[in-house]
């Protein structure tokens, strides 16, 4: 198995639709729902959690789409947006990927078609055809299993 795990942003890790507004803002061009998210759960646990697997040879992705029927410069505008969001909630993360996508491109074929993938959105997950997707609520619960494992082996 290929040791990388992804993860979606809005609404798996940014609770981009707690954001007011968000809707409206993201159709009129406006990156600011992108910025203000707040983590979706504990991120000093998730960091740790992270580095963890990293020290021990996984590697961490981000796989997140921009918004519906995005032009090209709002895709930009959005992927740094959400660079910057990862920067500032997760300092210490070193991303071995980064992949900020049109809005519905295969998940699956981006990230080559391996690895584990966590995304709040049911169909990205029945698109992963490995069948090692999960939901978001999952991802602390993945992790500290995994980082067991790492410790007992």
């Amino acid at each position: 198995m290929n040791k990388t795990i992804w993860f979606d942003m809005d609404g798996t890790i940014a609770n981009l639709y707690a954001v007011d507004g968000w809707l409206e803002d993201i159709r009129a061009g406006n990156t600011r729902p992108y910025s203000e998210a707040k983590p979706m759960f504990n991120f000093s646990l998730l960091a740790r959690l992270l580095n963890r697997v990293q020290r021990e040879g996984w590697e961490i992705g981000i796989v997140s789409w921009g918004a519906k029927n995005s032009t090209e410069e709002y895709l930009k505008m959005v992927g740094c947006a959400k660079f910057y969001w990862l920067q500032e909630h997760l300092p210490s993360v070193n991303w071995d990927h980064i992949y900020i996508d049109y809005y519905g491109t295969n998940k699956f074929q981006r990230c080559g078609c391996s690895g584990i993938l966590f995304d709040d959105e049911k169909q990205n997950r029945d698109e992963w055809k490995n069948g090692l997707a999960y939901e978001p609520a999952e991802i602390i619960t993945f992790l500290k299993r995994l980082t067991k494992e790492i410790k007992e082996s």
